[in-house]
C-alpha cells in the first residue's frame, strides 16, 4: 500500500509535465503562427496602395465615356450652328411634311405617328411653343399639309392601304359657357370636308398651298396634290371642290409646286424638262382651264426639285446634272415666246471622290435673296445672286432632312425679327434657323 502511493504521485507529477510541454509548444505555435501573420500588417497598406491608383484608373477609364457624354450634353448648345435658334420637340416618329401659316406665325407638321400638330410661333426662340393637335382618321398617315384660307384651316394629305385622301380641319368659334366660374374652352379643329382615292391608290408626294391672288382670282387658296406617278389635281382649300388635274405623261412625278400668286403648277418628274401650267381664273374667280403653257429645257439630267420666286416670275430648279438653273418664266408664252434661263450655276457639293453631289430640296427666301437646299442631312444656303455658299450645317439633322420651308414674313426671333427657315427629319424633329448674312457672299 505504502508502494503505491509514491508511485501514483510520481505518474501525476509525470503526467503533469506532459502536460505542460504539451500546452507550452502549442502556445509557442500559435505565437509562431500570430506573427506569421501579424508580420506583414504594416506593409499591408503599402501592398494595397499600389492598388488604389489602379482601381481610380479603372474607374476613370469606366467613367470616361460618361463624363464625355455629360461633357457632350453640357456642351452641345456651344457646338449647335450659329444660325440654329430651335427645336420643336415631341414627335413621337419622322416628321413628313410642314408648313408655314400666310402670316408666317403658325407652323403645321405632318407626322408618321399620325398626329398633325399647329405650332405657334410667337418668339423663334421660345423655350416652349403652344401647339394644337389633330389626330387624324384611324388608319391614315400624315404625308404633307397646306394652310388653307387662315390659319384656323388646315389641308392634311394622308395616305391608307385604300389610297390616299384630303381633309380639311378647321377650327369652330368657342362656345360661352353659362357657367360665368367656367372657362370657355376651344373645340378642337373638325373635318369641315374629306376627299378620298384622290389618286385612285396611289400615294401623295407634295402638297402645296396658295392664294389665288393672280388675274381674276378671288384670294382664296387653291391647293395642289401631286401623286407619285403622273397626275396633279387643283382642289379648292375651303370647299374641297376639284378645280383641275393635268398629267404631266413623263414618266413618274417627283414633286409639283404652285406659285405663290396662284396662276402656275410646275412639275418635275424623272425627266432633264419641267413642264409648266398657268391656272385661267374666270370672272367669278373659279378655275375656267389648266393648259399647259411652258417646258423648261436646258438640264442634262433628272430635274429633282425646284420652287418658285416670291413674285412668281421665276423657278429655279436643281439637277442630277450638278447644277441650279433659275428661268425666267414671265414671258409672252401665247406668242411663242419660251421663258429664258437667267442663271446656270454649279451645285457646290462633292462627295470624297470628287463626283458633284444633288440637292433634294430647295425653298428660296421670301425676299428672293436666299436659297436653302438639302442633300440628305446636310443643310446649305446659298446666295441666288453668286450661287456662293453662305453657310452649311453640315448635319442639321440626325438623319434624312425630309422637308423645308420659309416662312413668309418675319417673326420675332429673341431681340429682334428675322426670316425662318423651318427643316423636318427622320429623327422626329423639326428645326428654325435664322437667315444667314449675305456679306457671307
Amino acid at each position: 500500500m505504502d508502494a503505491v502511493i509514491p508511485i501514483a504521485a510520481l505518474s501525476t507529477v509525470i503526467g503533469a509535465l506532459i502536460i505542460f510541454l504539451f500546452f507550452k509548444s502549442y502556445f509557442l505555435r500559435r505565437q509562431s503562427e500570430i506573427r506569421s501573420i501579424a508580420k506583414p500588417e504594416p506593409t499591408q497598406p503599402e501592398a494595397k496602395k499600389p492598388s488604389k491608383p489602379q482601381q481610380q484608373h479603372h474607374a476613370s477609364k469606366k467613367s470616361h465615356p460618361k463624363s464625355h457624354s455629360h461633357g457632350a450634353d453640357k456642351d452641345q448648345p456651344k457646338r449647335h450652328h450659329p444660325l440654329d435658334l430651335n427645336t420643336l420637340k415631341g414627335h413621337g416618329d419622322s416628321v413628313t411634311g410642314l408648313c408655314f401659316s400666310h402670316d408666317g406665325g403658325s407652323l403645321a407638321t405632318a407626322c408618321a405617328d399620325g398626329v398633325v400638330r399647329v405650332f405657334r410661333l410667337d418668339d423663334a426662340c421660345s423655350k416652349s411653343f403652344k401647339f394644337l393637335r389633330i389626330n387624324v382618321p384611324a388608319g391614315g398617315n400624315p404625308v404633307a399639309v397646306a394652310f388653307g384660307d387662315d390659319a384656323s384651316s388646315v389641308v392634311v394629305a394622308c395616305e391608307a392601304l385604300s389610297g390616299s385622301s384630303l381633309y380639311m380641319y378647321g377650327e369652330e368659334k368657342p362656345k360661352a359657357s353659362n357657367d360665368p366660374k367656367q372657362q370657355t374652352k376651344l373645340p378642337l379643329p373638325e373635318v369641315k370636308w374629306e376627299q378620298h382615292k384622290i389618286h385612285d391608290k396611289r400615294g401623295v408626294l407634295t402638297l402645296f398651298g396658295a392664294a389665288s391672288s393672280y388675274g381674276s382670282g378671288d384670294g382664296s387658296t387653291v391647293v395642289a396634290s401631286c401623286s407619285e406617278e403622273t397626275d396633279i389635281n387643283l382642289w379648292h382649300a375651303k370647299t374641297g371642290k376639284p378645280l383641275g388635274h393635268v398629267d404631266t405623261n413623263q414618266l413618274k412625278n417627283t414633286m409639283a409646286a404652285v406659285s405663290p400668286n396662284g396662276r402656275f403648277i410646275a412639275a418635275a418628274a424623272f425627266t432633264a424638262d419641267v413642264k409648266v401650267w398657268e391656272i385661267v381664273y374666270s370672272k367669278d374667280g373659279s378655275v375656267k382651264e389648266v393648259p399647259k403653257v411652258m417646258q423648261l429645257k436646258g438640264h442634262k439630267s433628272a430635274v429633282t426639285w425646284l420652287c418658285f420666286s416670291p413674285n412668281s416670275e421665276q423657278i429655279i430648279t436643281a439637277s442630277k446634272d450638278g447644277s441650279i438653273r433659275i428661268w425666267n418664266i414671265n414671258v409672252r408664252y401665247h406668242l411663242d415666246e419660251d421663258p429664258k434661263t437667267l442663271k446656270v450655276l454649279p451645285i457646290p457639293l462633292h462627295d470624297s471622290n470628287g463626283a458633284t453631289l444633288h440637292y433634294d430640296r430647295l425653298s428660296v427666301s421670301p425676299d428672293g435673296n436666299i436659297l436653302a437646299a438639302t442633300h440628305g442631312s446636310m443643310l446649305q444656303w446659298l446666295s441666288v445672286e453668286t450661287g456662293k455658299v453662305l453657310d452649311t450645317a453640315d448635319r442639321a439633322h440626325d438623319g434624312d432632312i425630309t422637308w423645308i420651308a420659309w416662312g413668309p414674313k418675319t417673326i420675332p426671333a429673341g431681340d429682334g425679327q428675322t426670316f425662318i427657315l423651318a427643316t423636318a427629319g427622320v429623327d422626329k424633329k423639326v428645326k428654325l434657323w435664322a437667315a444667314p448674312s449675305l456679306n457671307a457672299a
